[in-house]
């Protein structure tokens, strides 16, 4: 029996030439199986890479298409375009901007600003546009005129171009107003003509109603006077609104002012407030004048105008404060300004109403219950008068505690 188990063992074992060719064998096969799996990983590879390009070519078909449709856009917009780089370079300029500047894009694409402030056509364009020192970004600009030819008018707007919380450039957009200029020259125009026909009857209807109550013509009743009286202050009314009518086209023609002369500012101010004494003394108010302590600086005005300004301010300041109240009148000569102000006790205005104080026509609905009469032109008028004399006016208010209005002028000291 052992002898037989030794004889199976002998038949198993293994030569060391066969392990050898066993050996050999399997690693054939093992290196078969790994080619196998190097080319079938090699395959998927490049599906995948042909999956990303196709992708990725799709994704720029896209994009192309995308940026092709935003350019229709712009080159078939209705108003001119200008886009600047965050260097404030000219990127891109559409055929109808061409049109207005009369430029080619060729001519001018990719020049900076300061080197298109050199090309005459550009020169007015880029005044509006640039802001100092040079690299800073172009300022924001909303609706601004820009007369660049006899016919042609136009709207600048700037808007930033912001990604992800940085500048990356401004949109400039040039809107033709001409039509609507010349609309509103027509119709000022007109308003001008009717103005000036109205007030020479209402003249003439004025001074025979003076002579007849100053008994030019022969004795009246006074049932007939007080009748007459009653005329002549609805006439004097007609003339004033004529007259404020007559401000405006002056304002829009830009013929405000016509003899600007040195002058004493708290002169002008003592003189109208005089004429308001009757006024004042009727309704009890408080008046005070606060004469500066030694004089002001001399300002270049013209004394109609400002005239108008300071009683249009002081009428209202009597006109809507209460029997008793209280108005007062001072100056500040802060740097290189003088600052008139008028202090009333009066109605006030509403704060949902105060963005239209200097707008034309407007008048506040607490005033309109108080006084009936007037045309909301006075402060409308009061506004260019001084922002014509390169002054500025504000004021300050609350309903039912009285109102401050102020303006500033420039000295020529």
């Amino acid at each position: 029996m052992n002898s037989g188990k030794r004889k199976n063992n002998k038949k198993e074992r293994v030569t060391p030439k066969e392990f050898s060719e066993k050996k050999l064998n399997f690693t054939k096969i093992t290196e078969g199986k790994k080619e196998r799996t190097e080319e079938e990983e090699l395959k998927q590879a490049r599906n995948a890479l042909l999956n990303i390009l196709e992708d990725t070519e799709e994704a720029r078909k896209i994009a192309v298409e995308e940026r092709n449709k935003t350019l229709t856009i712009i080159q078939n917009f209705a108003d001119g375009i200008l886009v600047f780089d965050e260097k404030n370079n000219l990127e891109l300029i559409n055929p109808l901007a061409e049109e207005f500047l009369g430029v080619k894009k060729e001519e001018i694409i990719q020049k900076n600003i300061s080197e298109l402030s050199e090309t005459p056509k550009f020169k007015h364009l880029i005044k509006l546009l640039d802001s100092f020192p040079e690299g800073k970004a172009i300022k924001s600009i909303f609706r601004e005129e820009l007369p660049l030819r006899e016919n042609l008018f136009l709207e600048i707007t700037t808007l930033p171009l912001i990604m992800e919380s940085n500048l990356k450039g401004t949109l400039a957009i040039l809107h033709n107003v001409t039509r609507e200029k010349n609309i509103e020259k027509m119709k000022t125009e007109f308003v001008s003509i009717s103005a000036h026909q109205l007030r020479t009857p209402l003249s003439a209807v004025k001074w025979t109603i003076r002579m007849i109550l100053d008994g030019d013509v022969g004795e009246i009743s006074n049932e007939q006077r007080d009748l007459l009286q009653k005329t002549y202050l609805s006439n004097e009314r007609m003339i004033n609104l004529i007259n404020d009518l007559l401000n405006v086209t002056r304002i829009e023609e830009g013929k405000l002012l016509y003899e600007p002369k040195l002058a004493q500012l708290e002169d002008i101010v003592w003189s109208v407030a005089g004429n308001f004494k009757q006024e004042i003394k009727r309704k009890k108010i408080d008046f005070k004048f606060k004469k500066p302590s030694q004089a002001l600086p001399k300002v270049k005005v013209d004394q109609e105008k400002i005239k108008l300004a300071v009683e249009n301010l002081i009428d209202n300041a009597i006109r809507y404060t209460f029997p008793k109240g209280k108005v007062e009148i001072s100056f500040r000569c802060p740097d290189k300004v003088i600052e008139f102000k008028v202090k009333d006790s009066g109605v006030g205005i509403p704060k949902d109403k105060q963005e239209r104080i200097f707008t034309k026509f407007f008048r506040g609905p607490n005033v309109i219950r108080m006084e009936t009469e007037g045309t909301g032109l006075g402060l409308y008028t009061t506004k260019n008068i001084i922002e014509a004399h390169k002054g500025k006016i504000w004021f300050e208010s609350e309903e039912g505690k009285g109102t401050t209005f102020y303006f500033a002028l420039p000295t020529e000291e």
